[in-house]
């Protein structure tokens, strides 16, 4: 149980479970390069004042812990924000993945709850369309070569 909400373990591969609403809850760590000092601090009250932001100061003066909804805010939006404003971030390779594989993981959530249920009427139309399509060989490359061994 995690942030209140208990999390499914899939015993089937491709078996689809519904999103539930905390998973789009994210608790992220940013890390700021050493030098010049305080830079969490300062990014702390810049990102504090953002409606549905909760950002915190972590175990070292160089780690801001931020709380969001992905579907308002993204670990990368943010990032370029405080980048743009003057912030370093530390660029270790760690860092570098983490973030990564961050961006990856609010992305692919940011579109999967966008996308909505298939229209069937549509799917009908490109089955006719493809019902009428002539089928057959359509390979261009001339009989000789198609033989060559």
């Amino acid at each position: 149980m995690l942030n209140g909400c208990s999390s499914a373990i899939l015993k089937k591969p491709f078996t689809l479970i519904a999103m539930l609403p905390c998973d789009l809850d994210k608790t992220r760590e940013i890390v700021f390069h050493a030098l010049p000092p305080g830079q969490a601090a300062r990014a702390r009250e810049l990102l504090h004042g953002l409606d549905g932001m909760e950002a915190n100061l972590g175990m070292t003066e160089t780690v801001l812990i931020v709380r969001y909804n992905v579907m308002h805010y993204t670990l990368d939006g943010l990032e370029s924000a405080l980048v743009e404003q003057g912030f370093h971030l530390d660029n270790s390779l760690m860092q570098k993945l983490k973030r990564a594989l961050a961006r990856f993981c609010e992305s692919v959530q940011r579109e999967n709850v966008s996308i909505n249920a298939p229209e069937v009427k549509s799917q009908k139309v490109f089955a006719r369309v493809y019902e009428q399509q002539l089928h057959g060989d359509k390979d261009e490359t001339p009989e000789e070569w198609r033989e060559y061994k």
